[in-house]
């Protein structure tokens, strides 16, 4: 679902267009090439990230086309030719498309988006490709990093007004959802993908009244059934948490009804958790919820429950919604192989960075499992013509110290990546959102649990095959023989 529907076939970075132009009247312009999107580095320094994004991906590619206003805006800028501009006119999206389901753990260096199809094509998708993918897959990180946290207590996103923009707000609360929070404030997203909207008053509200407790006797009159009061307006210990059981106790207990909970926004909140607790029980209300927030992250969450708060949700805004510790997921997209005449050639970029030398060629990324433990034992990249047979042992080594070795039994292989365009039509329709996010839980669940933590996680292997290790050393062998500086 499109938060709006424009037409944003030209949100791409010009580069993309003059390229294209140049290769419309050169002799590359019937070559198919593969290019992938991968990521170098976990954000926050974790052990793992959530791909998320896809069905937005979807939607953007399902819709490319240059309006009768893109084409005149293009023509001015002087910079193309007259057949290209004819081109554009009747662009029609014919790639094939893989990418990792939304959910699944992903790690540095595998291809989790791959496209296929005309050179021009593919180099004009870089640009919406990388924003989606990179987007959503850093807040869905985030948000799970928080909801690993809350250790089993709900997490609800609350940061639509702190967001970037419109667009971070609602495609920003659905990634929340993925990564495991139960529900936004964002009520649009809420509505378009079926989650639980989440909220209950601000402190204007009780500043309008003459005092706390009249404000907090309106809300219980209207709202009976959901009646949660936000109690740091004033002072929680001495009027906030006493005026609530007022409540309570004057409109709630007469009508048979149960308060759904408090609200602390700010202080010290692990004190003033473990006292409102004490203050609630002692009222009768030991089934009242404590909700609290106020920039709330997943270290300031873990510290909380290690120093005993009595929590029981949590809301999570601006340090969710603008993943503010980490605010770059740093997804790339490079060309991996060439096709010309039915003839595949590998194509490698080399930096005095190795961290940023690419793994050439069409790969295929798959994941082995323990068959007895079901947890995930490595990642292994290789090449399309290759295939993991789970019947027989398997060796796996580190691509950096090759001497590291280890031969993988009882395991089965699952490809990671689905086919989710041929030829430009779509052929994969995305699961709904709670699928989505169970899928997560359950992948999540196979990791073991020295690569789930925060600091200094146990790195997980992704391996390539023999064949392709091989084939990037000879493809840097030979740019080294040539006289390119590697």
């Amino acid at each position: 679902m499109k938060v709006d529907n424009r037409n944003l076939t030209i949100l791409m970075d010009l580069y993309e267009l003059t390229m294209a132009n140049g290769i419309f009247e050169g002799e590359y312009k019937d070559t198919v090439t593969y290019f992938d999107m991968f990521f170098r580095r976990v954000p926050d320094n974790g052990g793992f990230a959530i791909m998320a994004g896809v069905e937005q991906l979807i939607e953007y590619l399902n819709d490319l086309h240059f309006d009768e206003s893109d084409i005149e805006y293009l023509k001015g800028l002087n910079l193309f030719s007259e057949d290209f501009i004819d081109y554009l006119s009747d662009f029609k999206f014919s790639c094939d498309v893989w990418a990792v389901p939304e959910g699944t753990p992903i790690f540095p260096q595998e291809p989790i988006v791959t496209v296929k199809g005309p050179v021009m094509q593919c180099m004009m998708v870089e640009t919406m490709l990388l924003l989606i993918i990179n987007h959503q897959s850093l807040i869905a990180t985030k948000a799970n990093r928080i909801v690993t946290a809350a250790n089993g207590r709900p997490v609800m996103e609350f940061g639509a007004r702190r967001a970037q923009g419109a667009d971070a707000a609602y495609y920003g609360a659905r990634a929340a959802v993925i990564g495991g929070c139960v529900g936004t404030s964002d009520i649009k997203t809420a509505k378009d993908y079926g989650v639980t909207a989440s909220g209950t008053m601000a402190h204007s509200w009780v500043q309008l009244f003459s005092d706390e407790y009249s404000a907090f006797k309106a809300y219980a009159e209207r709202y009976p059934d959901s009646c949660l009061l936000l109690v740091d307006t004033y002072n929680v210990l001495k009027s906030g948490i006493p005026n609530a059981i007022k409540v309570f106790d004057e409109v709630l207990k007469p009508l048979g009804k149960r308060p759904l909970g408090i609200r602390i926004d700010s202080g010290d909140i692990t004190y003033l958790s473990k006292k409102a607790r004490k203050m609630l029980d002692e009222a009768g209300y030991e089934d009242c919820k404590i909700c609290v927030s106020n920039s709330l992250d997943e270290y300031l969450i873990r510290d909380m429950i290690f120093q005993g708060a009595q929590v029981d949700s949590f809301g999570v805004g601006e340090r969710l919604i603008t993943a503010s510790s980490e605010a770059v997921f740093g997804g790339v997209y490079k060309l991996a192989a060439t096709e010309l005449d039915g003839k595949i050639t590998p194509k490698i970029k080399v930096s005095e960075n190795t961290a940023k030398i690419t793994l050439p060629g069409v790969k295929i990324p798959w994941r082995l499992y323990d068959r007895e433990t079901g947890k995930a034992i490595a990642d292994v990249i290789t090449l399309n013509n290759e295939k993991i047979d789970d019947s027989e042992p398997y060796e796996i080594f580190d691509p950096v110290y090759t001497w590291k070795r280890k031969t993988v039994e009882n395991f089965f292989a699952k490809k990671l990546q689905v086919k989710i365009f041929e030829k430009g039509k779509q052929v994969y329709f995305s699961p709904s959102i709670k699928e989505i996010a169970t899928l997560r839980a359950e992948s999540v669940a196979c990791l073991w649990d020295e690569v789930t933590r925060f600091e200094k996680p146990h790195t997980y292997y992704v391996d390539l095959s023999e064949d392709l290790w091989t084939l990037r050393n000879n493809l840097l062998n030979e740019l080294s023989d040539k006289g390119e500086k590697i």
